[in-house]
């Protein structure tokens, strides 16, 4: 999971559900260009060009603005900016593995999830070198239950994972890897691309593997 600082709401977001008068209410239904692709760009920019589940580079073309709190269960906060994100997978495909917002979809019980939005949420889940992903600690059963409901640990991602991860961290690195080399990896990959504006793939994965190789202080 990656953790999303929420910025602004887009002015023109806000415009149009401004526009709300006797006649006429504001829904997501109703929400059309330029208003929508200028809120999901805004989305796609807070958090890096990344899926707020899995951590995966992410675009306009594949990514849909996801609901944390499900709009079949909260209509009230539908339009609300601060339930918005983005994440991956524009649409599901039959026959295609759900994952991330797709595989979520209405299943949210209050009180008993973990949101991109905790502070701290992404070191409740550690990476391994084979893809796989798990809950820091065995007895954390939300980062349990979040990594089953958002099956964030299905093969499609366990590979893409591994292969982002081996591509630094191949044996002939992990032999020698300095502690400041670690330290200067994990900095590295918690920052944008100061051309690109975007997180590296999986980046945050990156940046909590080569923290977990650090020596406990």
């Amino acid at each position: 999971m990656k953790q999303v600082n929420k910025g602004a709401s887009p002015a023109a977001f806000e415009r149009w559900k401004a526009l709300a008068n006797d006649d006429w209410q504001p829904c997501y239904a109703e929400l059309q260009n330029p208003e929508k692709t200028l809120l999901h760009t805004a989305l796609l920019q807070e958090q890096g060009h990344v899926c707020c589940y899995c951590g995966r580079q992410i675009s306009l073309t594949d990514s849909h603005i996801e609901h944390w709190r499900p709009q079949a269960l909260r209509k009230d906060l539908e339009l609300d900016y601060s339930n918005l994100l983005a994440s991956c997978l524009r649409a599901s495909q039959p026959g295609a593995p759900l994952h991330c917002g797709h595989a979520k979809g209405n299943a949210f019980i209050e009180g008993h999830t973990l949101s991109p939005l905790d502070p701290g949420c992404e070191l409740r889940f550690a990476y391994h070198l084979n893809g796989a992903i798990s809950a820091a600690r065995p007895d954390d059963q939300a980062a349990i239950d979040m990594i089953a409901l958002l099956q964030l640990d299905i093969a499609f991602l366990r590979n893409r994972r591994s292969e982002a991860l081996t591509r630094v961290f191949d044996a002939a690195f992990l032999g020698t890897a300095s502690d400041d080399e670690l330290r200067t990896l994990a900095t590295v990959y918690r920052q944008l691309d100061p051309d690109s504006g975007q997180h590296a793939d999986f980046g945050h994965a990156l940046a909590l593997f080569a923290e977990a190789l650090l020596p406990e202080t």
